[in-house]
């Protein structure tokens, strides 16, 4: 069963903490759900139901029991550009049952003859996920963080070979070869759940995405090293390991800059702003958005 992350704020959450030169993004569940019921609604922004059940599955996939609940709601009854599904409407309502949510239980007696069955679009958390299926949550995850899945495909070639239970030598955990310290620093509640760490990977790589503007031979180098080696170096650390790896994953995602985008959430009537003029970055509606 997969762990509940932490509730860090109130419905609108926060995006989070560093007392370092750029901001650590952490995206919660709780950020993604409030996001689906505005595209769900056309609240603020333009009704898309293919956004909201994107937005609903990932928060989902965090443990987060009143989206699965949604999106049992979703297939059920259908909604544009999502066809009805009793059968996968059924399994998101066993699923939201098994994450506590009492209203999906009574559902689930409406449809009773149904057998349930896995959501094919959002496939949810599995002990020994296989590759195809950690591909498809990357591509739900990454675009979310404004980075391109196919870097997270080489990084996570290089890094695991898509061993979910992978640890290095070094003490890094899974998918993303995430070390304690940077779990803990990104958000991340249960280090061997394949979402979190792809998701706490993902964390990490848009931190260093703003703090190196982008430049992947600085950014995959301390992915690799720490950003405190390649800031004492001010360049790739003359390190043969991190040279070596920086170079398989280079040849195979073969750009050298990643865009820096604004995140997509921001288009679900957020914005980024500084707090108290601490160097906090927090969600937060838009002048005019309902509380």
């Amino acid at each position: 069963m997969m762990t509940r992350w932490p509730l860090f704020t109130s419905l609108l959450g926060m995006l989070i903490l560093a007392a370092t030169p750029a901001q650590a993004v952490v995206l919660t569940a709780d950020i993604f759900r409030d996001a689906a019921l505005r595209y769900a609604s056309g609240q603020g922004v333009e009704q898309d139901s293919q956004r909201a059940l994107r937005l609903y599955c990932i928060a989902a996939l965090h443990g987060d029991a009143e989206s699965a609940h949604q999106l049992g709601l979703m297939y059920t009854i259908g909604q544009p550009g999502v066809n009805a599904d009793r059968s996968i409407a059924a399994g998101w309502f066993r699923h939201a049952t098994a994450n506590g949510d009492t209203r999906s239980g009574q559902l689930m007696k409406q449809l009773a003859g149904e057998t349930p069955a896995p959501d094919p679009v959002c496939p949810v958390t599995q002990d020994n996920p296989d590759r195809e299926t950690i591909k498809t949550w990357v591509r739900l995850l990454a675009p979310e963080y404004g980075i391109d899945p196919r870097l997270v495909f080489a990084l996570i070639t290089v890094e695991s070979n898509f061993n979910p239970r992978a640890l290095s030598p070094s003490n890094a955990h899974g998918l993303m070869q995430l070390m304690p310290s940077t779990a803990r620093r990104f958000g991340v509640t249960d280090i061997w759940d394949p979402v979190q760490n792809i998701s706490g990977g993902l964390s990490y790589l848009r931190w260093l995405m703003e703090y190196y503007s982008g430049k992947l031979r600085l950014v995959l180098s301390a992915y690799n090293a720490g950003e405190h080696a390649v800031d004492r170096y001010d360049k790739v650390p003359p390190y043969d390991e991190t040279k070596r790896y920086v170079l398989r994953i280079l040849v195979k995602y073969r750009k050298y800059i990643h865009p820096v985008d604004p995140l997509p959430i921001t288009e679900a009537g957020y914005e980024t702003v500084d707090v108290a003029g601490k160097k906090v970055v927090m969600l937060t509606p838009r002048n005019g958005d309902p509380e």
